[in-house]
């Protein structure tokens, strides 16, 4: 039989923190003129908090059993009040009023190593005080850039941030971000912000950091780009630099050139100048921060991206294509999924004859490769070839995306009844029957500009998918 009595054993130790006589520990919080003497006790400081035992075992008692005293700069005497007690007696006690000091004692409480305090008034602040942590949003993060492990204020400011970046930036001077801070802003995907945005604010907060510097770039130095560099060095890498328009990079980029990796600014040029220029590796691919609804299992938002422009005809250089800012014209309706609909020609023709502006999205098993193709006519079941100069096929492996426009019309796209979404015989998609799954299935170059695959052998399909593209 175990019986608790923990009020009791509270109200024992919180008379004991008030008690004058046992003390062996003096500690001095707050700074000048504001400084506070507490009187406490070496062991119930020691085991309950990893900070003080660390602090008190480098102090101990000397022979002459003279006391121990230690200083606490950083907290001031009435939070170190809160805190006393809450090491005492397990109590914690607040003014509801005072939400600032909710903030102050998660900062005290980490700073001396009470994970329980921290989780506590995290989630009570956050829960309960979301409204006054956006009002007061400056005040919020000066605290807790100061703490490493109020993980979840952190994470509370940067969603806030990314979301709601013009009201938060207007009650807030954001060039006061730790460059922590920052740097998690911009790590984001769904930072709801234009990249020409992002790449002005980081100069601004680069800037602002050295107020020495003339914020007019044509009037730096070599000296004054490397104080620039250095400053935004951990920041550059976070840029997508090629989701920036070309007029852009020319007003917005070039000034500050310098202060790029020059094989990145070459590669940026001539991903808009040379058509046959490949993207480097790990270029950032646009940031999905735009709210867009597609049933599919296959693809993402930039290869949606992408598609969009390549019907629109927009990118000179396919290449960097997928790359460019989200792109989405179009809805894409889903028409014909092989997992749920069946691998057969009769299915496809059942779900898809008769619709137009269609794209295909093949999932090649095996492999992160996607292959496809876009068909403006519609889809009919018959023995001829359908005609037309605008549709493509394409392949996306990796980061690695390939378009091959159709250069003989009059072959463009294959209406038998024995295939499913073939486009001439570049990208094949049959069988021996219509009731029977598609058992030829490969990539050879004929009737469009060039091959989309590496390789003319026949694949296996792990899955595809049929979309309409509605306006």
């Amino acid at each position: 039989m175990s019986v608790q009595f923990f009020t009791k054993l509270s109200q024992n130790y919180i008379e004991l923190l008030k008690d004058d006589e046992y003390y062996d520990v003096t500690i001095e919080v707050g700074e000048d003129p504001n400084v506070k003497i507490f009187r406490a006790h070496m062991n119930i400081l020691c085991y309950r908090s990893p900070y003080l035992r660390r602090i008190l075992a480098s102090n101990k008692k000397k022979n002459d059993n003279s006391l121990v005293h230690i200083k606490l700069p950083n907290i001031s005497s009435e939070i170190f009040q809160v805190i006393l007690e809450y090491l005492y007696g397990g109590i914690l006690t607040l003014d509801e009023n005072e939400i600032s000091d909710f903030l102050k004692i998660s900062a005290a409480a980490d700073e001396l190593g009470l994970q329980e305090l921290v989780d506590y008034l995290q989630k009570y602040l956050i829960e309960n005080k979301s409204e006054w942590l956006e009002q007061n949003f400056g005040f919020t993060q000066q605290i807790i850039s100061q703490s490493n492990n109020l993980l979840e204020l952190q994470e509370f400011c940067t969603n806030l941030m990314a979301q709601y970046p013009e009201r938060i930036f207007n009650s807030f001077d954001f060039t006061l971000l730790s460059e922590k801070s920052l740097i998690s802003l911009i790590k984001r995907e769904d930072l709801q912000m234009k990249e020409i945005e992002v790449w002005e604010h980081v100069i601004k907060w680069g800037l602002a950091q050295n107020p020495n510097l003339i914020p007019d770039p044509k009037t730096w130095s070599d000296d004054d780009f490397r104080t620039m560099k250095n400053t935004l060095q951990q920041c550059l890498p976070l840029i997508r630099f090629f989701n920036l328009p070309s007029n852009v990079i020319t007003q917005k980029v070039r000034p500050y050139q310098k202060i790029l990796d020059q094989q990145l600014y070459e590669n940026l040029i001539d991903s808009y100048m040379d058509p046959d220029s490949k993207p480097i590796e790990n270029i950032l691919l646009a940031r999905k921060n735009i709210k867009f609804d597609i049933d599919s299992k296959i693809v993402h938002l930039n290869i949606i991206s992408t598609i969009s422009r390549w019907v629109d005809d927009m990118d000179s250089n396919r290449e960097f294509s997928h790359f460019r800012e989200i792109y989405l014209p179009y809805k894409f309706k889903l028409l014909l999924r092989g997992s749920r609909d069946g691998f057969t020609p009769k299915r496809f023709h059942e779900l898809c004859d008769g619709k137009p502006y269609t794209v295909t999205f093949i999932k090649v098993k095996g492999t992160d490769e996607i292959v496809g193709g876009y068909n403006p006519l519609i889809w009919e079941s018959s023995r001829v070839w359908g005609e037309t100069k605008d549709s493509f096929i394409f392949s996306f492996k990796n980061r690695d995306a390939i378009i091959s426009r159709v250069k003989n019309s009059n072959y463009a796209v294959d209406y038998s009844t024995i295939c499913g979404p073939q486009f001439g015989y570049d990208l094949t998609i049959c069988s021996t029957d219509r009731s029977i799954n598609y058992s030829k299935i490969f990539c050879k170059q004929h009737f469009y500009v060039k091959s989309i695959r590496d390789t003319e052998d026949e694949f296996l399909i792990e899955d595809y998918e049929v979309f309409q593209l509605i306006e």
